[in-house]
């Protein structure tokens, strides 16, 4: 699903089937850990890892905060009653309270919670209007949080709301009382559904669906919830697929970019790192126009960028810390322009944010509440190549790794011939330049190589057969550090011990390993001339599992 504001994309939520988002579902959980140091404790509630649940989320009814300790109101193998408040992320699990929320159409009802909020969004004139009613209301026991969503209804559909999340409460009541811990005992609605409830108000012009069924379900439950919103939501038809002709796949797709572009030429560039987001601004092909000042130039890139930097925060989920580096503007008044465009551009959006003024050096921090995954998390997974780190180790270095390896195990070998496979790639850079390079390697162990190209293996990997006795152990791995050596370097080694032990015959070696035991150079004659291997040397190029 999709937000568009102004005919561009603002917000999209996307979620994957056997993978919904769990914020807002209910369980009985059991605690598996009291943290004292942390103030916290770790709750079992069936996921793949325990959730995390803060001292000040846990229901101590008559116990003031600043004298709350985790250790007295929880225990090992306690069940609780909590609802998740974020996704589990990367290693972390879900994020859990005690003070259970159950959202209706028009107001959320709190179980623990007291009194009665009304959205700031609203005007003050709505807001003590929709106090007034709330208060007339049999809420008895709990606190209620009228929702933006409840502008201009009437006291009878917020009665109906109320009611029926009252009757909500009661069933997890009996359902808690029934199971046995860890238990789902309630979920929250899919996204669809989710969306429609909690965005869906009078700003909405019109809300299009190309799933004849789905569409069908939304005006189902308008019609009881909302029944003038209903006729606002509209079955699209169309030839061109809704999502594309609106802009929707393009703008998804741009949330895997670096660059964000800007109206006058400049851009952003986006970069997540484990602590924070750092979005970095560059004025680009943005130079200016006529007589215009350097100082003008860039405060007209930073309010587009402010503008812009907002979009991008929404539309990928960003949450967290996130610095914000605008270019630098002298004019202390022009800086106070641009924070309060980022402050205008902010109040559009929903997610909690806290904004720190401009640094001198034009940095912005500023931290935006993190729930779930954004679509760079929901349609990416981590590079097999890279593992995130955003480079590969070059052929030409994983050319060098593959000779240390090379020379590691057949230095000193007793054989006159051994067979080495590698992948592809590496293999035709040993065999440039008429195979010389292979020539320098065989002239350094003594053996004859027979090369051979196995796709298979990684582009650090080496499988050695033959040799006779060779160096280093059967079979041996790299360390993991070695993947990502620099590419500077691969100066030749110093001349090996000419003793060298026997082991096995066949060895399997990767990127290197076993090079700090062994030597790199064939034992050297007594003139001190190394001895060149006889000239029956092969070399094949045979693929097993594909070409380079």
């Amino acid at each position: 699903m999709a937000i568009l504001e102004d005919g561009r994309t603002a917000e999209c939520y996307i979620e994957r089937r056997g993978k919904r988002s769990v914020v807002g579902h209910v369980w009985k959980g059991r605690v598996e850990n009291v943290l004292a140091g942390m103030e916290a404790a770790f709750v079992d509630v069936g996921l793949a890892k325990s959730g995390f649940l803060h001292v000040d989320e846990v229901v101590a009814l008559g116990v003031p905060k600043r004298k709350r300790q985790i250790a007295d109101l929880l225990s090992r193998n306690d069940e609780v009653l909590v609802q998740a408040t974020k996704d589990p992320m990367g290693t972390k699990g879900s994020r859990l309270t005690m003070q259970l929320s159950l959202a209706g159409r028009f107001v959320v009802y709190v179980p623990y919670g007291d009194g009665i909020g009304v959205s700031k969004r609203l005007s003050d004139d709505e807001r003590v209007r929709l106090r007034a009613i709330c208060g007339a209301l049999p809420l008895e026991t709990g606190g209620l949080i009228v929702r933006t969503a409840a502008s201009g209804v009437s006291a009878r559909d917020l009665a109906r709301d109320l009611a029926h999340l009252k009757l909500l409460w009661k069933t997890l009541q009996e359902r808690a009382a029934a199971a046995k811990a860890p238990a789902l005992l309630y979920s929250e609605a899919d996204v669809s559904l989710r969306v429609i409830r909690d965005l869906l108000n009078a700003d909405v012009d019109e809300v299009l669906v190309d799933d004849e069924a789905q569409h069908k379900r939304i005006t189902g439950f308008l019609r009881r919830t909302s029944p003038e919103m209903a006729d606002r939501v509209r079955h699209y038809t169309g030839d061109t697929p809704m999502m594309e002709k609106h802009g929707v796949e393009a703008a998804i797709r741009s949330t895997l970019d670096r660059r964000a572009p800007l109206p006058g030429g400049g851009y952003l560039v986006i970069d997540d790192t484990e602590a924070m987001t750092v979005i970095d601004v560059n004025s680009g092909r943005n130079v200016g126009r006529g007589g215009n000042r350097l100082e003008d130039t860039v405060t007209k890139t930073n309010l587009e960028a402010a503008v812009e930097v907002v979009r991008q925060l929404r539309l990928r989920d960003i949450g967290g810390i996130v610095i914000i580096d605008f270019i630098d503007m002298d004019d202390a008044e022009n800086r106070k322009a641009v924070k309060a465009a980022l402050d205008a551009e902010l109040a559009r959006d929903r997610t909690r944010t806290f904004v720190v003024d401009i640094s001198p050096l034009g940095l912005v921090e500023m931290t935006r509440q993190n729930i779930s995954d954004g679509p760079r998390e929901v349609m990416t997974e981590v590079c097999s190549e890279c593992e995130g780190l955003g480079f590969v180790v070059s052929d030409e270095t994983n050319a060098i790794n593959v000779e240390r390896s090379i020379r590691a195990k057949l230095s000193g070998a007793t054989g006159d011939e051994a067979t080495v496979a590698v992948h592809p790639r590496v293999a035709a850079l040993l065999q440039e330049d008429e195979g010389e390079r292979l020539a320098d390697l065989e002239a350094l162990v003594g053996v004859a190589i027979r090369l051979e190209r196995d796709g298979s293996l990684p582009r650090d990997g080496v499988r050695v057969k033959g040799g006779a006795d060779l160096k280093g152990g059967a079979d041996v791995k790299p360390a993991r550090s070695t993947r990502r050596t620099s590419s500077r370097g691969g100066s030749k080694a110093a001349p090996a011990p000419a003793t060298v032990p026997s082991l096995a015959p066949v060895a399997t070696v990767e990127n290197g390993a076993g090079e700090a035991a062994a030597a790199d150079a064939a034992p050297a004659s007594a003139d001190g001339d190394t001895p060149r291997p006889r000239s029956r040397r092969r070399v094949t190029s045979r693929t097993r599992t594909g070409q380079s």
